[in-house]
Parts: structure tokens; C-alpha cells; sequence
């Protein structure tokens, strides 16, 4: 899968879709996606407020309410991130709700190792083996 093939799969086609397996390829595009996108959103907020965080006279940290514009694109994409991170769990075998892990120290470490796995081959629980994964053959 190539990287605007994911990011259309993701946001446009599979918005809110937990079901079925995606591939390696379709989690990492989109990841870089989301990654570049997310940077490129927060760079331009930046410089409509004229820094990302303004520090006060004593020393304290201090928002300003455009600053929190930069926070609609991980909304936005909250459910498309989740939903991409199920269905590459599922490739490996796993539930999606392994991705709880995010909330405990070092659980993203354990997910990362997870997302990088080679998915079954063949169909699973979860449903047939990606398209788009012509190596993987059955055995």
C-alpha cells in the first residue's frame, strides 16, 4: 500500500472501522502521515500565536486560546489512529484492545514491538490476510 492509498484507507474509507487486519504498510503510511501532518498543523499555529508556548515574566507557562487549535487535528484523527492501530493488531493476531497499553508506562514501547510483527498469513479470527501484502503467502 502506498502512502496517500493509506491515508485515503484511514481517514476517508475506514474513519471509524475497528474490524478486519491491516497490513504493516498501511499502519506505517499512516502513521507518517499523521506524524507530518500533526508537526506541519502545530508549525503553522505556532506562527499565527508566535510561539508555541509563551513563557510569563515569572516563569510560568501560559496558553493562549489560538494555541489550542493546534489539539483539532489529534481530535480529528483520534478515531482514524485508533481504528488503524485495532485492525494492525489484529494482523498479528491480538485484540485491539491491547492498545489500552498506551496508558501504562513503557506500554507504548510493547505496542510499537507489536506493530512492527509480521502479520499471520493467511485468514484469522479477524478476517482474510490484507490485500496488500503480496509476499505473505498462505501455507
Amino acid at each position: 500500500m502506498q502512502f496517500l492509498e493509506s491515508i485515503q484507507t484511514c481517514v476517508v474509507k475506514k474513519y471509524c472501522d475497528f474490524n478486519g487486519r491491516a497490513s504493516r504498510s498501511e499502519f506505517w503510511w499512516y502513521t507518517l502521515g499523521y506524524v507530518i501532518f500533526s508537526y506541519a498543523w502545530a508549525f503553522v499555529i505556532g506562527l499565527i500565536t508566535g510561539a508555541s508556548v509563551m513563557v510569563g515574566a515569572d516563569g510560568s507557562f501560559q496558553f493562549s486560546a489560538v494555541q489550542l487549535l493546534s489539539y483539532i487535528p489529534s481530535l480529528g484523527l483520534l478515531l482514524p489512529t485508533l481504528g488503524v492501530g485495532a485492525r494492525r493488531l489484529h494482523d498479528i493476531g491480538k485484540s485491539g484492545w491491547w492498545q489500552l497499553l498506551y496508558l501504562i508506562c513503557c506500554g507504548g514501547l510493547v505496542l510499537l514491538y507489536f506493530f512492527m510483527l509480521e502479520g499471520q498469513k493467511g485468514d484469522n479470527e479477524y478476517g482474510p490476510m490484507p490485500a496488500d501484502e503480496p509476499h505473505r503467502k498462505y501455507e
